[in-house]
C-alpha cells in the first residue's frame, strides 16, 4: 500500500507535471513575474467558471478576506457576524481593521453558520455577516441572504473551503459558492481544492463599484501609477501561481468528484456504527454526497467520534501511519486573542461539543480503495473495542 497522505500533492503533481513545469519555464522566461498576462488569463477563466462579473487576485486568502471588508467601507466598530467554529483568519481580519468581531453557534449537523444564532446577534451596530462554507459545504445562503436584506447588511462570503462547490436556492437556482454574496473570497494556499504552489487568493463580486474599489485597494490604492486615490494593501498574485492555478482549474470539476467518491466510500464503510456521525449535508436525506448532488466538495471529510476519547483515536491513526487532523480543537470565542467578557458559555453548546468529537481524516484526489479501506478499518476497530 501507498504511504496515506493527508493531502497528497505530489501525486496530484505528477498527473500535471508536464504542463506544469512547461507553464512555469515560460513565466520565468517572460520575466513577467507581477501582474503577468498569466494573472490576467487566470482571472478571465476564473470569472467563467464561477460565472461572476469581477475576480480580483490578491495574495492570500486572508488578505482577500480583509480587501472586502475594506472595499466595503466597514468602519471601526461596526459589528461583524460571523462562525465560532471556523479558522481563525476568519475572526482575524475583522480584529485587525478595528470592527468588532460577533462569534455565534454553528449547526451541529454540517458545522456551518446557525441561521437563529444570526437572528439573536444582529443589533444597530451590525453591518456584515461573514458565513464560511466549512470543509467544503455551502453555508444556508438563502437564509442569510434574507436576514441581510431584512436588516440592510453586507454578507461576505468565506469560500476558502469551499472553491467548486455549488449552492441550490430553494427556487432551484444553482450557483457557485463565493458568488452570491455582495462578495466573496477564496484562498489558493496549496492543501486547497484549487491550490497553487505557494500563497495565493481571490476576491468575487457581481457589483461592478465595488470591483474597482477592491482593484485599487489590492495595488497601494492605484489606479493610475503613483496616484493613491484609496487607502490599499501590497497584494497580488504573482505569475508563477497563476500559472499553476491555469492548469489546475480545468481539473477542478474532477478534483471534486474524486474526494465526493472517496466520501461516499467513507460513509459506506462507517454506515451502522453507532458513535460515529458522518458529515451531513443540505439534501433532503441528509446525504452530502448523493449520485446528483454537487454540492460538497470535501476540503476536509471530517466526522464526530462520540463515547469515545477522541485524542486517542488520534494518536492510535498516527501510530498506525495514517495520518489526520481535529479542525478545531479549540472555539474561537475562547482563544485568547479573541475573548470577550460579551460571550456566554451557553450560546456555544455546539461549538463546544464539537471541538471535543471532530476529526477529520485523510481526503484528497489520490485517495485509492486499499488506503480508504485501511483507514475506516482502523478507525472502527479502535471506536468499537
Amino acid at each position: 500500500m501507498r504511504k496515506i497522505q493527508m493531502v497528497d500533492l505530489k501525486g496530484q503533481y505528477e498527473k500535471i507535471k508536464e504542463r506544469v513545469d512547461s507553464s512555469i519555464l515560460e513565466v520565468v522566461e517572460s520575466s513577467a513575474f507581477i501582474n503577468g498576462p498569466e494573472v490576467h488569463k487566470f482571472q478571465k477563466e476564473l470569472e467563467e467558471y464561477l460565472g461572476v462579473k469581477h475576480v480580483i487576485p490578491c495574495a492570500n486568502g486572508t488578505d482577500a478576506l480583509q480587501i472586502c471588508m475594506m472595499g466595503l467601507g466597514l468602519k471601526p466598530g461596526d459589528e461583524v457576524i460571523t462562525a465560532d467554529f471556523t479558522f481563525a483568519a476568519t475572526v482575524e481580519v475583522i480584529a485587525l481593521l478595528g470592527l468588532t468581531p460577533v462569534l455565534v453557534d454553528v449547526d451541529p449537523l454540517n458545522f456551518n453558520i446557525d441561521v437563529e444564532a444570526i437572528k439573536r446577534a444582529i443589533t444597530p451596530k451590525t453591518k456584515a455577516i461573514v458565513p464560511v462554507h466549512l470543509f467544503g459545504l455551502p453555508a444556508p445562503m438563502d437564509e442569510i441572504m434574507a436576514l441581510a436584506e431584512e436588516h440592510d447588511l453586507y454578507v461576505i462570503e468565506d469560500n476558502a473551503q469551499g472553491i467548486g462547490a455549488t449552492y441550490t436556492s430553494k427556487d432551484g437556482t444553482k450557483t457557485m459558492t463565493g458568488a452570491i454574496g455582495h462578495v466573496g473570497s477564496t484562498s489558493f494556499f496549496p492543501s486547497k481544492n484549487l491550490g497553487c504552489y505557494g500563497d495565493g487568493g481571490a476576491i468575487f463580486t457581481n457589483d461592478d463599484d465595488l470591483a474597482h474599489t477592491i482593484r485599487g485597494i489590492v495595488n497601494h490604492g492605484m489606479y493610475v501609477r503613483y496616484h493613491h486615490d484609496v487607502v490599499g494593501v501590497n497584494s497580488r498574485l504573482d505569475s508563477i501561481q497563476a500559472t499553476v492555478l491555469r492548469v489546475k482549474l480545468p481539473n477542478l470539476d474532477d478534483y471534486n468528484k474524486s474526494r465526493r467518491e472517496a466520501a461516499k466510500k467513507y460513509n459506506k464503510a462507517f454506515t451502522g456504527i453507532t458513535n460515529i456521525i458522518t458529515p451531513s449535508g443540505p439534501c433532503e436525506d441528509a446525504n452530502p454526497v448523493c449520485d446528483t448532488c454537487d454540492c460538497h466538495v470535501f476540503h476536509q471529510y471530517t466526522l464526530r467520534v462520540q463515547n469515545c476519547d477522541r485524542d486517542a483515536l488520534v494518536t492510535h491513526l498516527n501510530e498506525q501511519g495514517i495520518p489526520c487532523g481535529v479542525y478545531y480543537p479549540i472555539p474561537l470565542h475562547l482563544q485568547k486573542a479573541y475573548k470577550d467578557e460579551r460571550y456566554k458559555e451557553e450560546d456555544f453548546g455546539v461549538t463546544n461539543q464539537l471541538v471535543k468529537e471532530v476529526i477529520s481524516l485523510p481526503m484528497h484526489t489520490e485517495l485509492d480503495d486499499e488506503q480508504i479501506e485501511f483507514i475506516t478499518s482502523t478507525v472502527i476497530n479502535f471506536v468499537t473495542s
